[in-house]
């Protein structure tokens, strides 16, 4: 545990070194891997707001995220940057980073020169945490805004349903 704690700290530092600020929207489009999570954890924790993206998003549902979302970064897969970066400059996004699925990528190189960022941002339970997009059956996809209530409400909820334990280990 101590490790990821120490990995997550490093990439909120590389976050606030490539200019995340609090409130700052960050849309990741990368397969999953622990360092996916830890990139999650990390928006959270210096109050930037989390925008999760399916990897199997067209180029033009893409545009139409980043171009409703407003992100400050895109973290996309290393093989679809150059596409990223047309699809971020037409809609306005001013950063775009890769993550892979081997902890490697542009962002993981930005870790690699980053200070840690120990601290935990403050932000107030109804500060937007995370925009999950809606699948868009019946229309054009929505952003449904998360508050940190709502995301901690969603835990603790969990925590019951499931009886975890602090013996547990979940990832």
């Amino acid at each position: 545990f101590a490790d990821a704690l120490a990995r997550t700290e490093v990439i909120a530092g590389a976050l606030k070194q490539l200019g995340v600020e609090p409130g700052d929207r960050v849309a990741v489009q990368v397969d999953k891997s622990p360092e996916a999570i830890l990139l999650y954890l990390a928006t959270l924790r210096i109050g930037g707001v989390y925008l999760p993206l399916n990897t199997g998003y067209t180029a033009d549902e893409i545009g139409y995220f980043l171009g409703d979302a407003e992100p400050a970064l895109f973290v996309c897969q290393p093989a679809a940057v150059e596409a990223a970066k047309t699809i971020a400059g037409e809609k306005g996004c001013p950063r775009v980073e890769t993550l892979g699925t081997r902890a490697d990528g542009s962002l993981m190189d930005a870790v690699a020169s980053a200070n840690p960022f120990k601290d935990i941002e403050s932000r107030a339970e109804d500060d937007l945490a995370a925009i999950l997009y809606t699948s868009g059956t019946t229309g054009r996809s929505k952003g449904a805004m998360l508050t940190h209530k709502n995301l901690g409400s969603n835990c603790q909820s969990l925590v019951q349903a499931w009886r975890f334990t602090q013996n547990d280990r979940l990832i």
